[in-house]
């Protein structure tokens, strides 16, 4: 398993809510198999799209569980991991392996932004204990700790650490990456609206948000710039674009929960404080993807 070559859609898949804030587990059974159904590679379950502050480690696990069943060995399941202590992670991963999770996604320890030492102890400490393929979140633009090209050369021993979810909002760190640690880590842009850069530059794949509404369009984009078909990637990237920078949000989570509601895949339930939009910026996300769906284009073609 440490060897795996994750590579293609990986979406941060949302949590769904019932409208008093319970686990809604019908509806993330529907929409994980219409992920999977629509073509995607993985499904990480828990991240900051999936309200992971809001759940308690219980119910994190329990998220986990219903895609394992859902993807019954379809495509790999990972569990997002952003506990505010080590020895909580710790116990997380042990506990997420006994059920069967094909690897996590780990990010920074929260609320305390650390050092490189400690970010990189924080790895190895996870890594050992899950003795699963690990995907590290590099987000320094939310979470204040910056792993750079020269750290992951560094955690390049670590057997278990395999991918990379850039999110550095700097399309160069693809390439200062590659150049550093060649194949040694898969790369997987983590920021919607540089897919099309990232792809272009030698991402393996793209850890999405817009694809919960919209992965049928994700999976041709990716399936386009692996084919080097670059101009009709292009085109659909650019009807795609003023969906992506919805997903480059302090409220993306209420952004796209509002996409999937509207494309008829969702609803807009989340947990407090978090509320639905209103006003203006309800509005603003309406305009989009009216504009989106009215011209959306065809992708059967592509799949």
């Amino acid at each position: 398993m440490k060897n795996s070559k994750w590579h293609g859609v990986f979406p941060a898949v949302t949590t769904k809510f019932k409208a008093n804030e319970d686990l809604d587990h019908a509806e993330m059974e529907k929409h994980y198999d219409f992920q999977i159904e629509s073509g995607v590679h993985g499904l990480v379950t828990c991240g900051s799209l999936g309200e992971a502050s809001t759940l308690s480690f219980d119910e994190k696990l329990e998220v986990a569980q219903i895609a394992l069943q859902v993807a019954n060995k379809r495509v790999p399941v990972l569990v997002n991991v952003s506990e505010t202590r080590t020895a909580n992670a710790v116990r997380f991963v042990q506990r997420a392996a006994e059920m069967g999770v094909q690897g996590f996604m780990v990010m920074p320890s929260v609320l305390y932004a650390a050092d490189a030492r400690e970010a990189k102890d924080n790895l190895r400490t996870i890594a050992k204990a899950a003795q699963l393929p690990i995907m590290v979140y590099n987000n320094p633009v939310t979470y204040k700790v910056d792993l750079t090209p020269e750290d992951f050369q560094d955690l390049a021993d670590c057997e278990w650490l395999v991918a990379i979810k850039e999110s550095t909002d700097n399309i160069r760190r693809i390439t200062d990456l590659r150049n550093a640690v060649g194949n040694r880590y898969q790369l997987f842009m983590g920021v919607d609206d540089l897919s099309f850069e990232g792809l272009a530059v030698g991402a393996d794949g793209l850890l999405a948000g817009l694809v919960v509404a919209f992965p049928k369009e994700t999976v041709a984009l990716y399936q386009l710039m692996q084919a080097k078909r670059y101009d009709e990637a292009l085109k659909l990237y650019q009807w795609f674009m003023p969906l992506l920078h919805l997903d480059v949000s302090t409220k993306l989570v209420q952004n796209l929960k509002l996409v999937e509601a509207l494309a008829g895949v969702g609803n807009e339930n989340v947990r407090l404080p978090r509320q639905p939009l209103v006003g203006a910026e309800r509005e603003r996300v309406n305009a989009i993807v009216r504009k989106a769906l009215d011209t959306r284009p065809d992708v059967s073609a592509y799949l």
